[in-house]
């Protein structure tokens, strides 16, 4: 086995506390990934984790090595991207994530045509509306809408994206439209909101006459999937709020109708985040221009206009 592929796994394992999930991550199965790290212990000469039914804790040694491991890998990783971007010829794997919503309409539908015109990069993509966290799962880029709140991250801004209120006509007739923002509590709206650990969503951010204000607004129910959330409202259940492009056609159509045009919530930023050291990578690059230049294009379709600026970066 390869010396390097084992410390490869041996840093997953750290990071990710199972073989499975390790082995998941590095295309392997949990015997082989068990190997690897038992042919590691004995090259070393030492024990690198302590074994638990759950899950897999470095050991102090394995503490030690782990944080020379990181370098080992980065600096491969460095040396090789920079032989790509000498030779014009990226290759290697990235690991995307991205919201479902976005991801399934701009991101993951791209993929097939980026591998066309650069066959030699591998491209794992997960979609998930939950917080994935960068620098731990090993991700060399996130797509999300959202502002940047780690400082151990780099952002380049894609589009701002106007979002709307908008409810069925059906809720609208039976519950009332709202006249105020504040309507949206003292009537006791059903709002349908996007929720898991570490949700932002728990309270909408409305800009009204008097400033930004935060409405800590309620409903029956809640997902984590931003998808599920439009077709309740489209199921005359409640109130959504979401980026205009992924409902304008439900707009135009009059399946949903806008509300409170005169408090929008905030817009919000759509954007790429990736760890500092990784825009070095010419295949990372590649990705991002990209996927931004696809966004812009097909939110300017999807909003009937022509292609949006870019939006400022960190």
């Amino acid at each position: 086995m390869s010396y390097l592929d084992n410390v490869r796994v041996f840093v997953r394992v750290v990071e990710l506390g199972t073989l499975s999930a390790a082995g998941r991550d590095q295309r392997v199965t949990p015997a082989v990934a068990s190997n690897r790290i038992k042919e590691l212990e004995r090259h070393l000469g030492v024990r690198l984790f302590n074994r638990t039914t759950r899950k897999l804790s470095p050991t102090e040694h394995g503490r030690v090595f782990y944080d020379g491991a990181v370098k080992i890998i980065e600096a491969v990783n460095e040396a090789e991207a920079a032989i790509a971007d000498l030779s014009r010829n990226p290759k290697g794997s990235l690991r995307i994530t991205a919201p479902l919503g976005i991801g399934r309409r701009l991101i993951a539908s791209g993929i097939p045509e980026f591998h066309d015109k650069y066959p030699d990069i591998e491209v794992r993509v997960r979609l998930s509306d939950h917080n994935v966290d960068i620098l731990a799962e090993g991700v060399d880029v996130a797509f999300k809408l959202g502002v940047l709140e780690d400082s151990n991250l780099r952002m380049r801004g894609i589009l701002n994206c106007e979002r709307v209120l908008c409810a069925s006509p059906a809720y609208l007739a039976r519950r009332g439209t709202p006249a105020n923002a504040d309507a949206l509590i003292a009537d006791k709206h059903d709002c349908l909101l996007l929720r898991y650990p570490g949700s932002k969503e728990y309270y909408w951010t409305l800009v009204t006459a008097e400033g930004p204000r935060k409405f800590e607004v309620a409903g029956p129910y809640d997902s984590d999937d931003g998808d599920v959330l439009t077709q309740w409202a489209l199921e005359d259940r409640g109130i959504i709020n979401k980026p205009l492009f992924e409902v304008k056609a439900h707009l135009t159509e009059g399946r949903l109708v806008e509300i409170l045009k005169d408090s929008p919530p905030a817009a919000v930023q759509l954007a790429a985040i990736y760890p500092h050291k990784r825009f070095q990578d010419p295949k990372l690059r590649l990705m991002i221009d990209f996927m931004a230049e696809r966004c812009q294009r097909l939110i300017g379709k999807l909003l009937g206009d022509a292609p949006a600026a870019e939006a400022s970066s960190d």
